[in-house]
């Protein structure tokens, strides 16, 4: 069952975050913008240290003590207790009220390393039931009923008895979907799941992506899913926003993404996946590394690391150039007086290749 809809449940308009630090500020966030429907997953990819997690805690009110937010809104609509459809800005919520009224009630976040989420001193039962009783106002009997009913849903084994056990003697793939079933514990409207699968190995992060997609499917979830992984998003994304040095580079549906790239950073990342169609052996990698956004620098971040790159590219930002409806890249190849630069031949062919076999699954 369908339950995706064109209603917008979190939209992040203009978002602009520094941190002051021994160093320097660092100016972070540059501007994001991200759109959230109900019943889809927008992914958001990038780099280590591109903004993708800085971006979402600002959503739940996690960011750090040395954090400025410059300037922008995280608009949230959902439906009251009492039926009435609210709107509210959450970088302007006190964070007593956010703790009691959004975070894990209408938003959960789901972290990179769940043995850092889990409370090594307390029973499995305990952590779930913990929210529930919380938010829900319910008493232990029935908060113990919903705390197995959800290990029950995310594919935890003799359920019961691991009400009983402590994080240390579950698996890694287990400690995670306790994570997940925590973090659904108060039904809530929109998950976060950041780098859910990093820390584990390929065949159960295969198996964590199926149960967020089965779960979302299920309850009607809005997702955001944050990765450094193209090839983790093919599997659960309909949005793709990458995000380079504090800014969202390109967004796209995933098929928009995935066969018709159009930001040069968007190319390396694809070209860096493996691909097992490929007679060269060898993994791309984009060359250089990241600007120090310490010294927030002039024209195209991606410049200096851009085989492509235009004179214009060192003394101005490009904007977000419209591809499609749904598709834009901020990069100005895309401008009409730019000279016609098309993606490498490799990656082309790998996009071909990728096509086909999608096709035939299809």
């Amino acid at each position: 069952m369908d339950m995706r809809s064109d209603r917008t449940v979190l939209q992040i308009i203009d978002l602009d975050i520094s941190f002051k630090t021994s160093a320097g500020v660092v100016h972070a966030i540059r501007g994001v913008n991200v759109e959230l429907r109900k019943g889809e997953t927008v992914a958001i990819v990038g780099e280590s240290g591109s903004g993708k997690s800085v971006s979402m805690k600002a959503a739940v009110g996690l960011l750090a003590g040395n954090a400025t937010i410059n300037s922008g809104q995280i608009l949230y609509r959902y439906v009251d207790d009492d039926g009435s459809e609210e709107i509210v800005d959450l970088l302007q919520m006190p964070k007593r009220q956010m703790r009691s009224t959004i975070n894990g009630r209408r938003i959960a976040m789901v972290f990179q390393n769940p043995m850092t989420s889990l409370d090594p001193t307390m029973t499995i039962g305990k952590q779930v039931m913990e929210g529930i009783l919380l938010h829900r106002k319910v008493d232990k009997q029935a908060a113990a009923r919903r705390a197995l009913e959800l290990l029950e849903l995310v594919g935890i084994t003799h359920a019961e008895a691991r009400m009983r056990s402590y994080p240390h003697q579950l698996s890694g793939g287990m400690r995670q979907r306790v994570v997940i079933a925590i973090a659904l514990a108060c039904d809530p409207d929109v998950l976060i799941c950041d780098e859910p699968t990093t820390a584990l190995d390929v065949t159960i992060q295969a198996r964590i992506l199926e149960l967020i997609r089965e779960v979302q499917d299920r309850l009607g979830l809005s997702v955001i899913f944050i990765t450094h992984d193209l090839g983790v998003v093919a599997k659960v994304a309909d949005h793709i926003n990458v995000m380079y040095a504090g800014k969202i580079v390109e967004v796209g549906t995933v098929d928009e993404i995935f066969y018709d790239p159009r930001h040069p950073y968007t190319w390396g990342l694809l070209a860096a996946m493996p691909d097992l169609d490929t007679s060269d052996a060898r993994l791309v990698s984009i060359p250089g590394s990241p600007p120090n956004l310490l010294h927030e620098p002039k024209g195209d971040a991606f410049a200096a690391r851009n085989p492509y790159a235009l004179a214009i590219d060192e003394k101005a930002e490009p904007p977000m150039f419209q591809v499609s409806e749904t598709h834009y890249a901020a990069t100005w190849l895309l401008h009409p007086d730019a000279p016609k630069v098309e993606m490498p031949a490799e990656l082309k062919v790998r996009i071909a290749h990728a096509f086909e076999d999608a096709k035939e699954r299809r």
